[in-house]
C-alpha cells in the first residue's frame, strides 16, 4: 500500500486513490515544486535584498558581469525548500531511496552555503578551500555508495548505453566509483552556473530525461522489455525528478536574463550532487555524461585550460574558462549563450533517450 501525507485520507475521499499513480504523483510534485517557488520567491528575494545576501563577482571575470555585483544569491535554498516541500507531500515516505536523495541534497546545499557565506563575509569570490570543499563531497558521495550497496536488491554492476551485455561487476569498488560520478557531478554543475539561466535550463532537461529513465527502471516489465536493470523502488525516484523539474522551473522565472535572483554554490553543488546521485539510483551512470554534455563540457574547458596553461608556460587554449565565458570574449550576448546551450542541451537529451531502444 501506497502512503504519502494526502493518501491516507483515501478512505474518506475515494478520488484520492489516484495518488497511487507514479505518473498523477510527478506531474503533481513538478507543479507543486513550480508554484512554491513562484509564490514564495518575491518574498525571498525581498529577504536577501534586506540582509544583503548579494552575489560576489569575481575580478578577472568579463567586464559584462560587473554589473551583477550584489545581485541577491543563495537563491539555491528556495530550490531545496521547494524540492523537499513537494517530495514529502508526493512520494511514498517508506521509500529509502527518496530519503537519501533528500539527504544527499540537504548536505551538498549545506556545503555550498558554508562556500556562499564565507565568500560574502569576505567579499570576495574565494569561499571554502577546494580541499575543505572536496572532502566533504566525497563523504557524503560515499555514504550514497555504501548505503546502495548495503541494500539487498542493489549490486556493483554497472550499464553501459548501446551496449545491453556489458554489465561488469565492481563490487566494492563500485563505491569509489560512484564518489567520482557524484562529485563530479555536482562540480561541474557548479562551473555551469555562471550566466542568467545557463545551469538552470540544462538540470531541468536533464533531470526530466532521469525522470523518465528511473520510471522504466522501476517498472520490471518495461524495464526487462527494454533491456535496462530494473532498480526495486526506482519509481518513487522519478517523482522526485518531477519535483527538481518543477523546483528549476520555478526558480527560472526568476533566474532568466536579466535575473533578479542566483541559485549559488547552495543550489548548483546539491543539484548536481543530487543528479548524480539519481543516476547512481538508476543504474544510468555514464547515460549522465550524455544528456549532462553540457556540465562535462564545461568542467572539460578547465581541466584542459588549466593542464594546458601550465604545460605550455602560460598559453591559453580558451579566452576564457568555464567554456561559456569563452563565447562572451568572442562578443555573444548573454542570452544567445544561454539559449543555444539550452538547445545543444535538449539535443543531447533526445539522444540519451534515444538509448532505451539502441541496445
Amino acid at each position: 500500500m501506497f502512503y504519502n501525507l494526502i493518501y491516507p485520507f483515501h478512505t474518506d475521499f475515494s478520488w484520492l486513490n489516484v495518488f497511487r499513480y507514479i505518473t498523477f504523483r510527478s506531474i503533481g510534485s513538478a507543479v507543486t515544486a513550480f508554484l512554491i517557488l513562484v509564490i514564495v520567491g518575491p518574498r525571498f528575494i525581498a529577504w536577501l535584498q534586506r540582509k544583503q545576501i548579494g552575489q560576489v563577482i569575481r575580478d578577472d571575470g568579463p567586464e559584462s558581469h560587473f554589473s551583477k555585483k550584489g545581485v541577491p544569491t543563495m537563491g539555491g535554498v528556495l530550490i531545496l525548500f521547494a524540492m523537499t516541500a513537494s517530495s514529502l507531500l508526493w512520494t511514498d515516505l517508506r521509500s529509502g531511496l527518496v530519503w537519501l536523495l533528500i539527504g544527499i541534497s540537504l548536505f551538498f546545499g549545506a556545503i555550498g552555503s558554508l562556500d556562499d557565506l564565507k565568500k560574502i563575509r569576505k567579499g570576495n569570490s574565494r569561499g571554502l578551500s577546494a580541499r575543505g570543499k572536496l572532502v566533504l563531497q566525497v563523504l557524503g558521495a560515499s555514504v550514497v555508495g555504501v548505503f546502495l550497496l548495503l541494500n539487498p536488491s542493489y549490486d556493483g554492476t554497472l550499464s553501459f548505453p548501446f551496449f545491453k551485455t556489458l554489465n561488469p561487476d565492481l563490487g566494492w569498488w563500485y563505491v569509489p566509483f560512484a564518489v567520482v560520478v557524484i562529485v563530479g557531478a555536482s562540480n561541474a554543475v557548479n562551473l555551469t552556473d555562471g550566466l542568467d539561466g545557463l545551469a538552470a535550463g540544462p538540470i531541468v532537461i536533464t533531470a526530466s530525461t532521469y525522470l523518465i529513465f528511473s520510471y522504466v527502471a522501476g517498472n520490471a516489465v518495461v524495464a526487462s522489455y527494454l533491456q535496462i536493470p530494473f532498480v526495486s523502488g526506482a519509481g518513487e525516484v522519478t517523482v522526485f525528478c518531477g519535483a527538481i523539474v518543477g523546483a528549476c522551473l520555478g526558480f527560472l522565472w526568476f533566474n532568466c536574463y536579466p535575473a533578479q535572483i542566483f541559485m549559488g554554490d547552495v543550489g548548483s553543488l546539491a543539484l548536481g550532487g543530487t543528479l548524480g546521485t539519481v543516476s547512481i539510483i538508476t543504474k544510468q551512470e555514464f547515460l549522465l555524461a550524455i544528456v549532462g554534455g553540457i556540465f562535462v563540457m564545461e568542467a572539460l574547458s578547465v581541466i584542459l585550460q588549466v593542464g594546458y596553461f601550465k604545460l605550455s608556460g602560460g598559453k591559453r587554449i580558451f579566452l576564457m574558462a568555464p567554456f561559456h565565458h569563452h563565447f562572451e570574449k568572442k562578443g555573444w550576448l548573454e542570452p544567445k549563450v544561454v539559449v543555444r546551450f539550452w538547445i545543444v542541451s535538449i539535443i543531447l537529451g533526445l539522444i540519451a533517450l534515444a538509448t532505451l531502444k539502441l541496445r
